[in-house]
């Protein structure tokens, strides 16, 4: 295998870490024939280039314009951290009584996490949601018409946008492909980000919940400034000093 050239290599991890959601230095240099030094250059080169982000020991895929994550792989990856983001999430309802709740598997775990204790009237454009929901019969729930994305099982386009512009929503439970200081919250697809805009325009307060590995990755599309936010809610592995800076652009960040 080491006849391959760097090049080849380097595609080769970035298959490997979009299938399998996480590539691991020791197995690459087995898998590829080469010794590990070489798969760490290989992994330096790779996120220079911002297709992966190197971790101890790995790295795992950074989403971007040309790729995009599935539902199903979400619903494998940091499972327990995207499970604490969420409930922390979902404790800052306060006295909202209308809901938006994004599409994306965090976003569906803050929709299981909200209370059933007091009528509640949830927007969202996510088809698992509004079925998770719907099942519980404890709040009321608006599914957003429209063309339904495969990967994501969500709605978008014109009669996405044009039914959520005639509300007023108390809080937007927002989830991002990416989320920086410089660009605000990004995702690849311009007609989900037309939905993801309307919403923050749409909702008096707004909550982004994302895990730590989306902090510092841009995407295509920018659909709201940090400023826009209330609360960032993350978990403890974004460094304190990270959440600082974030904080200093306006919202409150919560690590869990």
């Amino acid at each position: 295998m080491s006849h391959r050239t760097a090049e080849e290599r380097q595609r080769e991890i970035v298959r490997v870490a979009r299938t399998t959601g996480a590539v691991d230095v020791s197995a690459l240099a087995a898998e590829l024939g080469v010794a590990k030094e070489t798969v760490r250059r290989d992994l330096r080169a790779l996120e220079d280039h911002g297709l992966v982000r190197r971790t101890h020991g790995g790295a795992y895929p950074v989403e971007s314009a040309g790729f995009e994550t599935t539902l199903a792989f979400r619903a494998t990856s940091h499972v327990p951290e995207k499970r604490r983001v969420a409930t922390a999430a979902a404790e800052l309802i306060g006295d909202a009584e209308t809901v938006f709740v994004d599409e994306g598997f965090t976003p569906q775990l803050i929709a299981e996490a909200l209370p059933t204790d007091r009528p509640l009237t949830v927007v969202t454009a996510s088809l698992p949601v509004a079925g998770a929901l719907a099942e519980t019969g404890t709040a009321s729930v608006l599914l957003l018409g429209g063309r339904v994305r495969p990967g994501t099982l969500a709605t978008v386009d014109h009669w996405t946008t044009k039914m959520l512009s005639g509300f007023v929503i108390d809080l937007a439970f927002i989830g991002a492909n990416g989320i920086s200081r410089e660009h605000g919250l990004t995702t690849p697809d311009p007609a989900v980000s037309e939905v993801k805009a309307q919403a923050v325009r749409a909702s008096r307060r707004v909550v982004f919940a994302g895990v730590h590995t989306k902090f510092g990755a841009v995407s295509f599309c920018q659909f709201a400034e940090i400023g826009a936010l209330e609360a960032i809610v993350t978990s403890t592995l974004l460094p304190a000093a990270e959440a600082h800076r974030y904080s200093l652009l306006g919202p409150q960040v919560i690590r869990v």
